[in-house]
């Protein structure tokens, strides 16, 4: 679905959901989105799943290909997706999702009553206020609400390497500014964001933040198969971003060839009260 983007505030940077058009640009390869792109703690979903009923009705929103609904529906939740991007929503229905194409803000739940709503690394391109406001309609007195991201943190030299590739290519760039700094912070800045849309949203409990340690070691060929899923990455101009990719790839190499990434999930999670 395609979106207009606001003009920018000078000096301030605007928020991800108000640049939706790369929200709206991961379907142009769903295939190696879908392939390459990490999954989620068992034991998240685990702890979500153990708050819910029976056979629970999930909305996990801005689902994608689908990666973290596959992980609901193997615990045993009916799942249904709502995403902006047709392409990603088709290749989630070949892999036997339910998916509806709508911006999460304008989706009508058309009377339909969840106990939870999930989101992976997707909801900072929904208003937060908006979003919690549209996940509290959804979802019946008591239900869940989480979101949660993956942030990935390389070995130091290798992170390192990485920020100075992107300052060489591309020194203005997102990915140039993202790799200067841990990824988790900018993720718990996120988390933040989504808590205080929790709160003005005025129909949850006290919001939560949870925290999920894992791993997942890469090849030079598997890391660099990924990079143009990350929307910084994808966001620069195609000469640009196969030129990082060469130096990351260089850098790489001269490293072994392999690394381990160490994965930090950070998620919010709050009840809808019964008198919202």
């Amino acid at each position: 679905m395609p979106t207009m983007e606001p003009e920018p505030t000078p000096g301030i940077a605007p928020a991800p959901h108000q640049h939706r058009r790369t929200a709206g640009s991961f379907g142009a390869d769903a295939e190696r989105y879908d392939r390459t792109r990490p999954d989620y703690p068992g034991a998240m979903v685990e702890r979500i799943v153990a708050a819910l009923p029976e056979s629970p009705r999930v909305l996990d929103v801005g689902c994608g290909t689908g990666i973290a609904a596959r992980q609901f529906q193997e615990a045993g939740c009916r799942v249904l997706g709502v995403d902006v991007d047709a392409r990603m929503a088709d290749l989630a229905g070949r892999r036997g999702l339910r998916v509806e194409v709508a911006a999460f803000e304008s989706w009508d739940p058309a009377g339909r009553e969840f106990d939870a709503v999930v989101s992976g690394q997707s909801w900072h391109w929904v208003d937060p206020v908006e979003g919690a406001t549209k996940a509290g309609q959804a979802l019946r007195p008591g239900g869940l609400f989480a979101v949660f991201w993956n942030a990935g943190r390389p070995p130091l030299e290798l992170a390192r390497c990485f920020a100075e590739s992107y300052r060489r290519v591309a020194p203005e760039s997102l990915a140039a500014r993202f790799w200067a700094r841990p990824a988790e912070d900018a993720y718990a800045k996120l988390c933040t964001k989504a808590t205080d849309g929790v709160r003005e949203a005025g129909v949850f409990g006290p919001a939560e933040r949870w925290r999920f340690d894992g791993e997942r070691s890469y090849t030079c060929e598997e890391w660099l198969g990924q990079l143009p899923t990350t929307g910084a990455h994808a966001q620069l101009p195609p000469a640009l971003a196969s030129q990082a990719a060469a130096e990351i790839g260089a850098a790489i190499e001269a490293a072994g060839g392999a690394f381990t990434m160490r994965y930090v999930t950070l998620a919010v999670a709050a009840v809808r009260s019964a008198t919202g």
